[in-house]
C-alpha cells in the first residue's frame, strides 16, 4: 500500500512538474499559483523518496557483494547492509508521516468555548481556571486571544466564555481539547472537606471563511442590547452588544466585548459560520456513523476525555491513556506534554490507515 501511494505522489509530482511550465499556465495566475503551493507542498516528500530509491539500489548492491567471491567486499557488505535496512525503514516512516493528508482546517484560527457543567458554583469557578490555563498556555507559544463573549458568577467563576485563539496551526493544536473535562477536589465552598466531581465542557471551532458557508441575510435575526458585567450590572450604556440568530437552525450567537457595535457583529458572525460548519461536520459523522471512532475522539464535547485530580495533583487524559503527577504545573499552563502525546496519538493512528 505505501508503495502505490508512492507512486501517485511522484507521478503527481511530474505532472505538476509539467504544468508549471506550459505557457497556458503562465495566463492564469490562480491557477499557477495554486499549483505552485501544491508543487512546494510535495517537496519534501519528493526528495525523501528520492533518498529512499537511492537506498534501495544500495541495498540490492551491497546483497549482490554478500553472495559474491570476493572477501574483502563481502566483509565491508556485512557492516553495510545493517545500516541501510535501517535507514530504509527510517525514511519509510519519514515517507509515511508525509503521505499523511494535512488538516484543510489546521493552520486556521480556533474559536474556543469553555462553559460550565455539573456542579453549580464549583463548575464555574474550573471553567475559570481552565480558562485561565489556556490563556498561558496561548501566551508561552505566542498566539493571541480575542474574547467574543463571557458570563461571569460572583465568587469569580465562568458560566462560559467564548474567545477566538489567534495563532498558525491554532485549530490544529487545540482542537483535541474539545470534550467534557472533569475536576475532582475540594470546593472553596465546602465547609467540610469532602472531594467534590465537577465538570465543564470544552468545544474548540475552526475559524471559517465566509465562502465555506453560504448564510443569507434573510435567515438572521439581529439584536442589539447594553452590555453587561457580572451580575448584570450595565457596564455599557450604549447598544453596542450584539445577539445574532440563525433563523433556520436556531443557532444564537452575541458579542459583547467590544464597544463598536459593527466590530461585535463581525466577531459574533464567526462563531455563527464556525458553529453551521460544526453542525454540518456532526451531521456529516452521524450518516456515516458505521466507521470507527477515533482513538482521541470526535470532538464531541458530552464526551469526558479528562481528569484533573487536586489531591493527588494528577491529570489523566482518558482518550490515550496518559496521566502525569503534575497538575500544579499543567493548570499553570504548562500543556506542552499533554498537546504534543494527543498529536503523535493521532499521527500514529493515521499511519495505522496508511498501513
Amino acid at each position: 500500500m505505501i508503495e502505490s501511494k508512492i507512486q501517485l505522489a511522484e507521478k503527481r509530482y511530474h505532472e505538476l512538474s509539467d504544468r508549471l511550465i506550459h505557457p497556458d499556465t503562465f495566463s492564469h495566475s490562480a491557477e499557477l499559483q495554486k499549483l505552485s503551493k501544491e508543487h512546494a507542498d510535495l517537496e519534501s516528500l519528493i526528495q525523501k523518496i528520492r533518498e529512499y530509491r537511492k537506498c534501495q539500489k544500495e541495498e540490492v548492491e551491497t546483497k549482490n557483494y554478500l553472495e559474491g567471491n570476493d572477501p574483502e567486499m563481502k566483509a565491508l557488505a556485512q557492516i553495510e547492509l545493517p545500516r541501510l535496512e535501517k535507514l530504509i525503514v527510517d525514511l519509510e516512516n519519514e515517507i509515511k508521516r508525509l503521505l499523511i493528508p494535512p488538516d484543510p482546517y489546521g493552520q486556521k484560527n480556533a474559536i474556543m468555548e469553555i462553559r460550565a457543567g455539573t456542579g453549580g458554583g464549583e463548575a464555574a469557578l474550573f471553567a475559570a481556571d481552565l480558562f485561565r490555563m489556556y490563556s498561558r498556555y496561548i501566551e508561552k507559544i505566542g498566539m493571541k486571544i480575542e474574547i467574543i463573549d463571557s458570563s461571569t458568577t460572583e465568587i469569580g467563576g465562568l458560566k462560559e466564555i467564548i474567545f477566538i485563539i489567534i495563532g498558525k496551526n491554532a485549530y490544529g493544536k487545540f482542537r483535541f481539547e474539545s470534550g467534557t473535562h472533569r475536576v475532582q477536589r475540594v470546593p472553596k465552598t465546602e465547609a467540610s472537606g469532602r472531594v467534590h466531581t465537577s465538570a465543564a465542557t470544552v468545544a474548540v471551532l475552526s475559524e471559517v471563511d465566509e465562502v465555506e458557508i453560504q448564510i443569507k441575510d434573510s435567515e438572521l435575526r439581529i439584536d442589539t442590547f447594553c452590555s453587561s458585567g457580572a451580575g448584570g450590572q450595565s457596564v455599557n450604556t450604549t447598544y453596542s452588544a450584539v445577539r445574532i440568530t440563525h433563523v433556520p437552525t436556531g443557532l444564537v450567537v452575541q458579542c459583547q466585548d467590544e464597544r463598536s457595535q459593527l466590530k461585535n457583529k463581525a466577531r459574533a458572525m464567526k462563531v455563527l459560520y464556525a458553529r453551521l460548519k460544526e453542525k454540518a461536520d456532526l451531521e456529516a459523522r452521524e450518516s456515516v456513523s458505521a466507521t470507527r471512532k477515533d482513538q482521541i475522539g470526535s470532538g464531541d464535547r458530552s464526551e469526558k476525555i479528562r481528569t484533573y485530580n487536586f489531591p493527588q495533583n494528577r491529570v489523566t487524559d482518558h482518550r490515550i491513556g496518559l496521566t502525569l503527577y503534575q497538575l500544579d504545573k499543567v493548570i499553570d499552563g504548562e500543556l506542552s506534554e499533554l498537546m504534543d502525546a494527543l498529536s503523535f496519538a493521532r499521527q500514529e493512528e493515521l499511519l495505522k490507515e496508511l498501513g
